[in-house]
């Protein structure tokens, strides 16, 4: 009985005999008595493609086997296509970039082109699908929805129609193929002008019980393009119907509907629920917790400083293992709002060449906070340089965004209306584009344009609390509304919103009312939120200055700390200290920035206007002069 090669000839005989269950109880005896056996080990993992439950089994046999022979492509393989089986497409692609070095066979490249699909490379993905048509073999089946979705993915929306299309009149019956076909043709339709082509397509997987997940996934996709708020409820309750319908759901999935959730409106709870359990389960997995502080934060449970002891914890040292290190990087990615103190970490990953070209485009949006748009311009260059960031429109709102910063309105002017013109099927970029162009014509006064463009947003978002409170904003600045109406609007919100609920239009709408000394709590608390902000950075300075210009002053010193020295930055340090009533540090940063760019406008401006609060009446008519 304790012999290990007649358990191992059991174990052959069994699989040789067809009786799959017998080999795979042999060769878990045969491993337990010898866990460095690779006949055994390169078998399970075999078996493990067998069954969905051997799969995790399989994965480990493998991975035990690859630390012996970390050269074997064929266990590398296999344990490629356990991973995409188990939906860890990330550690799927970092096997298949080994076995494709190494002359794949077409079925390797079928493989991992899908693998590479759902991982949301979707280039590389069609590329890979190319070279396995190239071989001469049709795309059928599973890896035709794979390629019609690349091929949405990369641009190409009516390519995806046929490939999908010709797939679906393949399918002789509604069974798993055909249904996540028809989700992947109806986002494909959406994504071709195509909307009621979309709706009817998904028409047959309603009400199916064995379609509940697909038909989720593919009513989120379509819910990102577009401003239907009822696809919201729709998804949320497929989402919790799919997990229901799971007892035991594998952490993939808990993922997946977490990730889902904490884009919903209102279903950040339930996410965070959902990734404190996952990170209960994998606590070595550092992207899980990135994901469940970023959500604490978000949800007003962690403070700033908080949120920087534990994000610092979690980030440092960074992981050494390649598929670690991208999941890491995705986790960051996700947060829109990045902390300028995280910046080397950003940049290490990108030096790390973790493959996450979003990192280059939260790059951008931290220097933008800096007031760096040299660097800003550079980081953003280096994502519209990569495949994605080449599709992503969001791009071009980051680039308008800097164009505005630097001054030049009418090129930030251009650029947002020929996105409007444009009408991209992604919901969120039509909406930010409006907004910004709503924000550039308050920005130069055209209040009642912007208030034109304000209602084309608000037919898009009738129920939207934000945007009636970024309507109020402009409305009062045109002088459609008193001080007095605008406030009310401002204390209702107050009132009933929670505290963490501090979208941008606040913002807006606390810099455009009057300083009022009783909310500095609300002043302060908004400028930790977002302390890049810098017009809400000045109002706190201005409310302490009211009762203690002294501590006004020492604020002001730590901020002008906080800010690079450079001249991108100066303007900002001036006005931090003009807000103290620092007059002449003020005075002193202006008078440096005219020694080098003589001709700025708006520093001889403020300059004039510091003599004059200064009472130095003939150095501010020099100074206009």
């Amino acid at each position: 009985p304790q012999s290990l090669q007649a358990k191992l000839g059991l174990a052959i005989g069994y699989k040789r005999a067809g009786k799959i269950d017998e080999a795979w109880n042999a060769y878990q005896q045969v491993i337990a008595q010898d866990p460095n056996n690779q006949l055994a080990l390169k078998t399970v993992g075999l078996l493990g493609t067998y069954k969905p439950q051997w799969q995790p089994g399989g994965i480990r046999a493998l991975t035990s086997l690859l630390q012996q022979t970390p050269n074997d492509l064929e266990a590398r393989n296999l344990r490629a296509l356990l991973f995409f089986y188990q939906g860890r497409q990330a550690e799927a692609v970092g096997d298949y970039r080994m076995v494709l070095a190494s002359n794949p066979t077409p079925e390797n490249l079928l493989n991992a082109a899908q693998a590479y699909t759902y991982a949301g490379d979707a280039t590389k993905a069609v590329e890979l699908f190319n070279r396995y048509r190239g071989t001469g073999k049709p795309i059928v089946g599973d890896a035709a929805v794979a390629y019609g979705k690349a091929l949405r993915e990369n641009g190409d929306a009516a390519g995806s129609v046929r490939v999908l299309e010709a797939q679906l009149q393949r399918s002789g019956s509604l069974d798993r193929t055909a249904i996540e076909t028809r989700k992947e043709l109806a986002v494909a339709y959406l994504a071709n002008q195509q909307p009621d082509r979309a709706v009817a397509t998904l028409q047959p997987l309603q009400g199916r019980p064995d379609a509940v997940l697909p038909l989720a996934r593919s009513l989120n996709d379509i819910r990102k393009r577009s401003t239907n708020a009822a696809l919201t409820q729709q998804v949320a309750t497929l989402y919790r119907q799919a997990l229901a319908a799971n007892p035991n759901p594998s952490p993939s999935l808990v993922k997946e509907v977490a990730d889902v959730f904490s884009g919903l409106p209102n279903g950040e709870q339930t996410a965070l629920q959902l990734y404190r359990q996952l990170v209960a389960q994998q606590p070595n997995d550092k992207s899980l917790l990135v994901r469940q502080l970023a959500l604490e934060n978000k949800l007003g449970l962690l403070s700033r400083s908080d949120i920087r002891q534990r994000l610092s914890a979690a980030l440092q040292p960074l992981p050494s293992d390649p598929v670690q290190l991208q999941q890491l990087g995705f986790a960051l990615a996700e947060i829109s709002t990045p902390d300028p103190e995280f910046l080397p970490i950003y940049q290490s990953l990108l030096q790390s060449r973790a493959d996450v070209p979003m990192l280059y485009f939260r790059v951008a949006q931290i220097y933008l906070q800096l007031g760096d748009m040299v660097n800003a311009r550079q980081a953003l260059a280096g994502y519209t340089a990569t495949p994605m960031g080449s599709r992503d429109l969001a791009h071009q709102l980051l680039a308008a965004e800097i164009e505005r910063r630097e001054g030049n309105l009418d090129a930030s002017a251009r650029r947002y209306q020929a996105l409007i013109k444009s009408k991209p099927d992604r919901a969120d970029i039509m909406d930010a584009s409006l907004q910004g162009f709503a924000g550039l014509l308050r920005q130069q006064k055209r209040y009642e344009d912007a208030l034109v463009v304000y209602d084309q947003l608000f037919q898009r978002n009738p129920q939207s609390l934000n945007l009636q409170l970024g309507r109020t904003v402009i409305a009062y600045q045109a002088k459609r509304i008193s001080e007095a109406e605008a406030k009310a609007v401002l204390e209702n919100w107050l009132g009933t919103q929670p505290a963490t609920n501090t979208p941008p239009e606040l913002y807006s709408l606390v810099e455009a009312l009057p300083l009022y000394p009783e909310r500095e709590t609300l002043y302060t608390y908004l400028a930790e939120v977002e302390p890049g902000n810098i017009p809400m950075q000045l109002r706190v300075v201005e409310a302490i200055a009211q009762r203690n210009p002294a501590q006004a002053r020492a604020r002001v010193r730590q901020l002008i700390a906080r800010l690079p020295q450079n001249e991108n930055s100066a303007d900002l340090q001036a006005q931090l200290a003009r807000a103290a009533g620092d007059l002449s540090l003020a005075g002193k940063i202006y008078e440096n920035i005219l020694a080098q760019q003589p001709d700025n406008l708006t520093a001889l401006a403020a300059l004039g206007g510091i003599r004059f609060e200064q009472q130095r009446f003939d150095a501010a008519e020099n100074v206009y002069a």
